[in-house]
């Protein structure tokens, strides 16, 4: 049996549903999903599967303007990613329409020798006449022969993307087990879990200056004990975590424990602490530790 197998990479603003679409299209949670902007830090590969074909799907940081040593690392990982791999998914915001943060990344893929999809995400959320006008916005961007309408959130239109990115992909062997649903380590995808948790409770500059680390992964058997640290940059930002009280670190760390005993399958005790880190996402040696490349 001949089997495909390739890499798509998605690129586009942030907070247009990178995530949420690449798990639509995985048919699992392997990204994790919030209305804040650096959401993603990591290029996260999500794997869909089928018996012939193993689609590795790319989920790129969102496309933005370096700030500091960590928003430029996600930056060039978005470059390289696009340059490097078998085709690229340009997603769009149909809520918002084609802006001018869209025309800059469609001048950057107009350089490359892939070939780049259109996906007008979030459907759902407009009305008819509104989505045709963006789906024409989107056609006069001048990259990619072809443009889905999709809701990640619904998977409505998902199923006809899936499957023409399946078509762009060259024969080769699998790259991963047919199983494997992603490339994360259980580490990584454990933190990242909790560390959605806060971005849901968080505002203003929190969000953005906190990361987790799990420490220890302790099987008993029965359950799992989970050793986590969130670091924050500064004092403030330590207490606005905590809460008054603990009840903020309370809230995280209930609602922590049941993603991760979904992910796990068993019951969870979570140990979370919180610290200070001053600089953090300015330290290169430790964003190495963190595999933010």
């Amino acid at each position: 049996m001949t089997t495909r197998s390739g890499f798509i990479a998605l690129a586009g603003r942030p907070n247009v549903g990178k995530s949420t679409l690449v798990n639509a299209m995985v048919g699992r949670k392997v990204a994790i999903v919030s209305d804040k902007p650096q959401t993603t830090r990591r290029a996260i590969r999500g794997v869909a599967t089928t018996e012939d074909t193993q689609l590795v799907l790319v989920d790129l940081p969102g496309v933005q303007r370096p700030r500091d040593a960590l928003t430029e690392r996600m930056q060039a990982r978005v470059e390289r990613e696009v340059a490097e791999d078998d085709g690229v998914l340009f997603v769009l915001n149909a809520e918002e329409g084609v802006g001018p943060g869209d025309r800059w990344i469609a001048r950057v893929l107009e350089r490359v020798t892939v070939p780049v999809v259109i996906a007008v995400n979030k459907i759902d959320r407009v009305r008819e006449p509104r989505l045709l006008e963006v789906l024409v916005e989107a056609a006069g961007l001048g990259v990619g022969d072809d443009v889905f309408p999709v809701s990640a959130r619904t998977g409505k239109g998902v199923g006809p993307l899936l499957e023409h990115l399946r078509s762009l992909l060259p024969e080769g062997p699998f790259f991963f087990p047919p199983e494997a649903p992603s490339d994360q380590p259980l580490e990584v995808l454990l933190a990242e879990l909790i560390r959605e948790q806060i971005l849901r409770r968080t505002f203003q500059e929190v969000p953005h200056a906190v990361e987790v680390v799990v420490e220890e992964i302790e099987d008993r058997g029965d359950d799992v004990i989970v050793r986590a640290r969130a670091w924050t940059e500064t004092e403030s930002q330590k207490a606005i975590l905590i809460g008054k009280g603990g009840r903020m670190i309370r809230a995280v760390g209930t609602a922590a424990r049941r993603a991760l005993a979904q992910e796990l399958g068993r019951p969870v005790h979570l140990d979370l602490t919180v610290d200070v880190r001053r600089k953090w996402r300015a330290d290169e040696r430790l964003l190495d530790r963190l595999g933010i490349e």
